[in-house]
């Protein structure tokens, strides 16, 4: 009689555990797919600001990313409450999710408040998706500042926005805002763990601080294309009455 192999169950136990963790690496990449969409939506309702709608589209944009939270978010919590080594190790399957979600809520905090969302703040409301009994889902200090070096990209569409609108000193203070968070972020982006992806996004947050500083120096230096509209609130762009003919 052939006796059982004792290396047998120990094996069948490693490709159950093996098929268990792919398994929740798909479910998580799928989380952090929905996650990704919903909040690029986000993004773009954010954009819609302007000077007449600019309480109703952020309302929206409230409602919205608390939808991406509740909705989306809890999926990666659920997957991962209570088990901070899965946290860690499966943290690439959903780490593009988050850093577009940091992306998203810390563009609609700064268009509410002019203030840069924290670590600590975000993380806060992410406590209410987790079982109380087990560890809160938090974003990681990597995915929060990967998340902020894109956040410029859409200030600066926002600040050229603004610009085109007239709300020159609106793109001023966008402008600002950005170039001390490129001056800040320069001091950690060499020793994060990602140092390889952060120092890419700070060169591209290079170029969005340019563009930005850009356009507010045209304005300055060709003031004299820019007039003051009717009602004596901003400037509207227009050619230099010399050079129409």
């Amino acid at each position: 009689m052939a006796t059982e192999n004792p290396f047998k169950a120990e094996f069948e136990k490693y490709r159950d555990q093996l098929n268990e963790m792919n398994d929740k690496r798909e479910r998580l990449v799928k989380a952090s797919r929905d996650v990704t969409q919903s909040s690029k939506k986000v993004i773009f309702q954010v954009h819609r600001v302007g000077k007449h709608n600019q309480q109703t589209v952020l309302n929206q944009a409230e409602k919205d990313i608390e939808g991406v939270t509740t909705q989306h978010v809890s999926r990666i919590a659920k997957e991962l409450q209570g088990n901070d080594n899965d946290a860690w190790k499966l943290r690439r399957a959903y780490s593009p999710g988050m850093q577009e979600y940091v992306e998203a809520a810390t563009v609609l905090e700064f268009c509410k408040s002019g203030k840069l969302l924290t670590l600590a703040d975000l993380n806060n409301r992410l406590t209410k998706l987790s079982d109380p009994s087990t560890s809160p889902l938090k974003i990681n200090l990597s995915d929060y500042l990967l998340g902020i070096g894109d956040l410029t990209g859409e200030l600066m569409r926002l600040a050229i926005s603004q610009v085109a609108d007239g709300e020159v000193e609106v793109a001023n203070t966008i402008c600002n805002f950005v170039r001390e968070l490129y001056k800040d972020l320069s001091l950690v982006a060499p020793i994060m763990d990602d140092s390889y992806e952060m120092n890419k996004k700070m060169e591209t947050m290079l170029q969005s601080l340019v563009k930005i500083e850009n356009a507010c120096y045209a304005v300055r230096i060709r003031g004299s294309e820019y007039i003051t509209d009717a009602e004596g609130e901003q400037y509207r762009y227009t050619l230099a009455l010399d050079e129409e003919g």
